[in-house]
């Protein structure tokens, strides 16, 4: 797919990091930017900053997302690319027990729930409905659009207390092929990054050291990946015509332990 100001996209999660290096990425190839996120003030800030749109956005909502897709396509025209970077995620193991008194509880069930609604259920919302508004334009070189989803290494080796998370994030790279096959005939392609320790506004407010220990853990490079670097993948995935129903790691190798 050709990059220009006849390719919109939808960022979710754009105000900030993975999603805002997307959009920047986006729109220094001409590409007309929307983004979705629950920040006004940063997602107004860098829509300004990019010519672009900012729609206050609840994934987690049909009516929010909905009134997001209205804005921005009359803003920007129907997208043929969508990135999907919203996200969240918590640490609490499945169950655990108190030290002093030996009291066991287990996993809050409405914790766990909210993580599957943002990530997994969330970012499908935004799958079924920007397919829809994909699929009543025309083909541009053979192709309608580009999906692009966030999932995580977590997925494949989650740690202790990540199992709401790697839940999440595995069901998002569990239904990436399916969804390439659903929506095949309608020439719109699907792929899906694993991102692994990336230096993202999660991790800016933690103390430097702790930060070199994170970045030591990868094999090689040797450091948190940076917000560009999973932009540059997602560029490609949009870009690569052949590339389709793929989940691909971009972690510098690592493997995580269970703690």
């Amino acid at each position: 797919m050709n990059l220009d100001s006849n390719t919109p996209a939808v960022i979710t999660g754009g105000a900030s990091g993975l999603g805002a290096a997307t959009a920047r990425a986006l729109a220094q190839h001409g590409v007309k930017v929307a983004l979705f996120d629950l920040n006004e003030e940063k997602g107004e800030a860098l829509a300004q900053e990019l010519g672009g749109v900012f729609c206050k956005v609840d994934v987690t909502s049909d009516e929010s997302v909905d009134a997001g897709f209205e804005k921005s396509r009359a803003a920007i025209g129907q997208e043929r690319i969508l990135i999907n970077c919203a996200g969240t995620g918590n640490a609490i193991k499945t169950i655990s027990r108190n030290k002093e008194t030996g009291e066991i509880s287990h996993f809050p069930l409405d914790k766990f729930d909210l993580i599957i609604q943002i990530n997994l259920v969330g970012t499908f919302r935004c799958i079924a409905k920007s397919a829809a508004g994909m699929a009543t334009l025309e083909p541009i070189n053979g192709e309608r659009g580009a999906i692009v989803n966030t999932a995580s290494v977590a997925a494949e080796d989650g740690q202790i207390g990540q199992a709401s998370y790697s839940a999440s994030k595995g069901g998002v790279v569990g239904m990436t092929l399916p969804i390439a096959r659903d929506l095949s005939r309608e020439l719109i392609r699907i792929n899906t990054i694993l991102p692994g320790i990336f230096d993202t506004p999660l991790l800016q407010g933690a103390p430097e050291n702790v930060k070199q220990a994170l970045g030591a853990q990868v094999p090689n490079p040797a450091r948190l990946g940076a917000p560009e670097e999973y932009a540059s993948l997602a560029i490609e995935m949009c870009r690569n015509p052949y590339f389709n129903g793929e989940d691909v790691r971009l972690d510098g190798a690592i493997r995580m332990a269970p703690r």
